[in-house]
């Protein structure tokens, strides 16, 4: 008899030029089924020359590896071993639908027999009703020293002036506790944005403005946390400062360090940064400051004496 269940252990193998990482969305696709699908662990990397598995974080082009796979719905799925065809799938880009790996299902994992949504009787409309106002997620993405930190800081001081109930997620704050476990690389990263946007996802189920600040780099990560949320809750903003200028700004000294090499991974050097197509609202810090920055923002709301929306 088959199994249903979001989750299960597969073995992969990948085709994809670019690296598979864990945390990562891409489209699962069985039979006439396509389901999103995250690989929220890559156990090991198998290796025909070598007697014992390798531990890895990562899938290059070439590797087959096992790995621990959530998806967004329930599959009808068999093992391979016991039903080839109940039991393969195809792995593929969500952007462009590449075929990126192949897999092969071992077993489906326990934990997801054992766990089940509790019906909750107040719920995020009412949460927000009690505070007289709309929940949404204002996610700020830009280089390193664009001036998100700022800019977020002064939309949150005026949601506070007019009695909103808000709350900022700050990028090197949040390293400090939620995420003091990663580092910078490209997988620390997507691991970094996908924990980000379940923390904002709970606060706006409690009827929270949240505002985050995170360079969040990748499209594919920015495009998973949006996909969290109903339409119109989440707002991307992109701070587009040139890197020029964020290097002369360098508030951190961050530039410095990684012109010097003392910095690995460091965003618009050695690691990309994938602007957004078509954000809501586009905001160039070279022609206004932050507390006008962040007054475009509370006009997009309608928030404040005045305001009107207006279109990103």
């Amino acid at each position: 008899m088959a199994t249903i269940s979001d989750q299960f252990q597969a073995r992969l193998q990948w085709f994809g030029n670019q690296g598979m990482l864990s945390g990562r969305t891409y489209v699962l696709v069985s039979g006439s089924q396509q389901i999103d699908a995250t690989i929220t662990r890559i156990k090991y990397l198998l290796n025909q020359k070598l007697e014992k598995p390798l531990a890895t974080t990562s899938l290059e082009k070439g590797q087959e590896g096992v790995c621990n796979i959530s998806l967004a719905a329930p599959l009808e799925f068999e093992a391979y071993a016991i039903d080839p065809e109940l039991g393969a799938f195809n792995l593929l880009d969500s952007k462009n639908g590449e075929l990126l790996a192949r897999g092969f299902i071992d077993h489906g994992l326990r934990r997801a027999d054992n766990i089940h949504w509790q019906k909750l009787e107040i719920n995020k409309q009412l949460r927000a009703e009690a505070k007289s106002q709309k929940p949404c997620v204002i996610w700020l993405t830009g280089l390193s020293g664009s001036g998100k930190s700022t800019i977020a800081n002064q939309i949150e001081k005026q949601l506070f002036a007019t009695g909103k109930h808000s709350y900022l997620l700050d990028g090197d704050n949040i390293r400090h506790g939620l995420n003091r476990d990663l580092g910078f690389t490209d997988a620390d990263r997507v691991e970094n944005i996908r924990r980000v946007a379940e923390t904002a996802r709970l606060m706006l189920d409690a009827g929270l403005i949240v505002i985050t600040s995170f360079i969040s780099p990748f499209r594919a990560e920015r495009a998973m946390a949006r996909s969290l949320f109903e339409p119109g809750e989440f707002i991307e903003i992109f701070v587009d400062t040139p890197i020029e200028e964020c290097e002369k700004r360098d508030p951190k000294g961050l530039y410095k360090k990684a012109r010097a090499g003392e910095i690995k991974n460091f965003t618009g050097f050695d690691s990309p940064y994938e602007s957004p197509g078509n954000p809501e609202l586009r905001i160039d810090t070279l022609d206004q400051d932050a507390s006008e920055s962040a007054t475009v923002v509370m006009n997009y709301l309608a928030i404040g004496a005045g305001a009107t929306p207006i279109q990103g």
